[in-house]
């Protein structure tokens, strides 16, 4: 049994790889052939090049499901027209043997993949978005034409909103407004103006400041019509401003970063931040659960190919399961992107949202094996069950 798995093991790691460097070779050309319009004197061919340098491990992240179905397909479709899956099924290995084999040469591409989920890729994310706000002026998430809005509390009780319109490396942004008020009041109080500022360790450090203090209360100021007019508003100049924060960095990164791509520390970390700020979660949280399930779903890939590279087929069968092993894949992907959304929009739990999608592919998958191996199974151990012999 252990020459067997070390053989089945060796065939899937070249195939999956060969598999892997094609795909991730096709994406970054194309990825690269997109981006070529955007190369400039300020953005030349070197950096384009360095951007997408740093997205391979982001691709072979995304990829690796995907490139695991159909590299297993294609070793187990190979080991069966070469007639040694038979080899070993006539020597007393069952479906299920083979099943909890094939496991088992899963985990050390399940131990890779944490190393590359919690360490590589969340490194490689920050160092593109670092890049791209470097070269571009942008990180690789979204943004509002508006800016970038963040909100918490200050140390006196009141909302602190912070927009930035800028957010440069570093921790360094530009052309920064922030609006205080008190909520239970429903009060203004002030407003900052800056045209740089810097983040570090809970502390934000503002340049050129204007800041406009509220001297009235607008609810009595209206409620009164003949009420003298006095100065509403005091308007002060400063050179710089420190203000005690709870935003880092990383947070203003996390903010523009997708939440899969965050490793869990940082995503446990921004989802406090958040909560802490009664601001919604619900997608940061069905991130997380995905994290967690993305060994799983390593375990579902293999266990889908199975029935596939088992099926006995004719000479020449080899490129329809893998074939089918792509259609596979791809349906298992937008299955688990419509569940994502649809999740969202129902507001269904987290782990139920993540979930879902591997336990029925799980599910079909050991249906399948179930039911070649009832086939397969000779008639004359099946007889005593219905009660009739079979001659």
């Amino acid at each position: 049994m252990r020459t067997a798995r070390k053989y089945l093991g060796t065939e899937i790691y070249r195939s999956t790889v060969a598999v892997l460097v094609a795909l991730v070779g096709l994406f970054t050309f194309f990825a690269l052939i997109d981006e070529l319009d955007s190369i400039s004197d300020k953005f030349p061919l070197l950096s384009l090049l360095y951007l997408q340098v740093l997205q391979l491990p982001t691709r072979l992240y995304d990829l690796l499901p995907i490139g695991l179905l159909i590299g297993a397909v294609l070793a187990l479709a190979s080991l069966a027209q070469r007639n040694e899956l038979v080899i070993l099924r006539v020597s007393g290995v069952s479906s299920i043997s083979l099943l909890l084999m094939l496991w088992t040469i899963t985990i050390p591409l399940m131990l890779g993949a944490f190393v590359l989920s919690e360490f590589v890729t969340p490194r490689a994310e920050l160092m593109t978005s670092e890049a791209s706000l470097k070269y571009l002026g942008k990180a690789s998430g979204g943004q509002m034409n508006s800016g970038h809005w963040f909100r918490e509390p200050d140390d006196n009780g009141n909302i602190r909103t912070i927009n930035i319109a800028q957010l440069r490396d570093q921790g360094s942004v530009q052309d920064i407004r922030i609006i205080t008020y008190n909520v239970d009041e429903s009060r203004f109080i002030s407003l900052d103006h800056a045209k740089t500022g810097h983040f570090s360790q809970n502390t934000l450090t503002l340049t050129d400041v204007v800041h406009i203090t509220s001297l009235i209360d607008a609810k009595s100021a209206l409620a009164d019509p003949n009420k003298p007019v006095a100065d509403v508003a005091r308007r002060t100049v400063l050179p710089t401003l420190e203000l005690k924060t709870t935003l880092t960095p990383n947070r203003l990164l996390a903010g523009q970063m997708q939440p899969d791509r965050m490793s869990t520390v940082s995503l446990l970390d921004y989802i406090s931040y958040l909560e802490e700020n009664k601001l919604q979660t619900n997608r940061q949280v069905v991130a997380l659960w995905r994290k967690l399930s993305y060994p799983f779903t390593l375990l579902v890939m293999i266990t889908i190919a199975a029935p596939i590279g088992f099926m006995q087929t004719r000479k020449g069968g080899v490129g329809g399961k893998v074939f089918l092993g792509i259609l596979l894949g791809v349906a298992f992907y937008m299955i688990n992107q419509l569940a994502l959304n649809v999740g969202m929009l129902k507001n269904l739990p987290p782990w139920f949202t993540a979930l879902m999608p591997n336990t029925i592919a799980m599910l079909i998958a050991m249906l399948a094996l179930y039911f070649m191996e009832a086939r397969r199974t000779p008639r004359m151990q099946r007889a005593p069950l219905s009660g009739k012999a079979v001659t």
